[in-house]
């Protein structure tokens, strides 16, 4: 099998969410005076994991998670805020991070040197995806970046890759790869709309889902050494 469209997740595969995360969050919580910044922010990002989680299972909407996770926070803690401001303003500040994973720059660029077509393929509110794009190293090897929220859903919704499919040009389902480290939306999404698929998985976690990925790998060596025996 020969592929050419290769389609990456971004947050935990090419983007270091967690780094983005922490900083935004520390900058949030400093500009609201906590004083135990840590004790919110270990609340937090469990919290907000499993929000995300939900809305993949369409538990709720984009709309709900967005405007009620930091009502949620303050509230554990004994505090009424309007969730909304709360949520504008932790958007601006993570849409500041371009945090990247070692790597990441350089496996792009020897793939884009090999011909492949590069796009972007990632759960997430648009003008913090394309603002940390913009911050960091990694925008100008991407044809295109397609957001959930543009589409109106997200992984792993079949409607999700079906939109994209819609807007490449050439697309072909037999030539694509679904590259992520998430198996309830990259490798499911994948399973979903009948594409083939590599699980981005550096910490050697077990799969426990019902998601099927073609491929496993532990690092972006690993990616470009199957690329290479598909040929």
């Amino acid at each position: 099998m020969s592929y050419k469209f290769l389609l990456f997740d971004l947050d935990h595969t090419l983007l270091d969410f967690d780094k983005a995360e922490d900083l935004a969050l520390t900058e949030l919580l400093q500009e609201a005076n906590v004083a135990d910044v840590q004790s919110y922010k270990d609340y937090y990002v469990p919290m907000n994991a499993q929000l995300w989680r939900d809305l993949e299972q369409n538990k709720l909407t984009k709309k709900e998670l967005v405007s009620s996770r930091f009502a949620l926070l303050f509230s554990h803690f004994g505090q009424e805020v309007d969730g909304q401001f709360f949520a504008n303003r932790y958007q601006d500040f993570l849409s500041q991070q371009g945090q990247t994973f070692e790597g990441a720059r350089e496996l792009l660029e020897e793939l884009q040197n090999q011909g492949y077509r590069l796009f972007g393929a990632t759960n997430g509110i648009t003008y913090i995806q394309q603002g940390r794009l913009s911050h960091s190293n990694l925008a100008d090897f991407f044809e295109r970046i397609f957001i959930s929220e543009q589409a109106g859903t997200q992984k792993p919704d079949i409607a999700f890759f079906d939109w994209m499919a819609s807007q490449i040009d050439g697309f072909e389902k037999k030539a694509v790869l679904m590259i992520g480290d998430s198996l309830t939306a990259d490798i499911q999404g994948g399973n979903n709309a009948g594409l083939d698929t590599v699980w981005y998985n550096p910490a050697g976690k077990e799969n426990t889902s019902s998601a099927i990925p073609t491929y496993e790998i532990n690092s972006y060596d690993g990616l470009l050494k199957l690329l290479e025996e598909a040929l």
